[in-house]
């Protein structure tokens, strides 16, 4: 059983104040203003395969929208700068910005102490929206931005909308049910050269099968291709792109 160390206690208490001034800014409300959006990831390239496409039309209508990963995915003989400088051309490509939580590939750790460091960076980023990796995955990296992301959620007063989203089914992603779909039909070129932009990591192949995964979507949904997410029971619905509510 983890202990919780009295540097966690100190830090906890220290966002006090700032989660509780932030929870206000952080509830979706006006119709048409500019969302600040946070998609978390496992490693770079689980958010621009897994919603690129949404990603891209969040941006398209001016939000702001940043990618967070869970580590720089350096691993064998690619180095942090190259996923990194990957990375950057894949956010830029979808006119989004890249930021990183400090963690190792493959060797996720969530703690109290790792917890209030991530908690730190979602109380700065304030964010409307929050869409991370399912939790029924198989990768731990996945499962541990879920767990990170859910308990700054839960912290910081339940108020942005919460989402979830698939990356490679059958390899990755386990039992995944959307309650939400957002067309991507649109904008798949944009997304396939996001993510194509991280060339060390066997687009070819990972992007068909994520193709795969979109064709089915938009036929479960009656589009030609989409994302599919689940929407989390306590948070307000509406804050994808094309929701009925019109909100993004």
């Amino acid at each position: 059983m983890n202990r919780i160390s009295r540097r966690s206690l100190l830090a906890s208490a220290s966002l006090a104040a700032s989660v509780q001034a932030g929870s206000q800014a952080a509830t979706p409300n006006a119709a048409n203003r500019k969302l600040k959006v946070l998609i978390g990831g496992g490693h770079p390239g689980d958010p621009e395969y897994g919603c690129g496409g949404t990603i891209r039309r969040y941006t398209a209508m001016g939000h702001d929208v940043a990618l967070l990963y869970l580590n720089r995915g350096d691993w064998g003989d690619v180095g942090q700068e190259v996923r990194m400088a990957e990375a950057k051309q894949a956010c830029e490509i979808l006119k989004s910005r890249p930021l990183y939580a400090g963690q190792r590939n493959g060797h996720a750790i969530v703690d109290p102490e790792h917890s209030a460091e991530f908690l730190k960076l979602l109380v700065a980023e304030r964010p409307d929206v929050l869409i991370t990796q399912w939790p029924m995955d198989n990768h731990a990296d996945h499962r541990a931005i879920f767990a990170l992301v859910y308990d700054a959620w839960i912290h910081m007063g339940r108020k942005a909308a919460l989402y979830f989203y698939e990356v490679s089914d059958g390899e990755d992603t386990q039992m995944f049910t959307p309650s939400d779909y957002v067309d991507i039909s649109a904008v798949e070129s944009v997304k396939r050269a996001a993510c194509y932009a991280h060339a060390t990591q066997t687009p070819d192949r990972y992007y068909e099968l994520q193709t795969a995964v979109s064709r089915f979507r938009g036929f479960e949904s009656g589009l030609k291709l989409a994302e599919g997410f689940v929407r989390h029971a306590q948070s307000r619905g509406g804050f994808l792109p094309g929701d009925p509510e019109g909100r993004p």
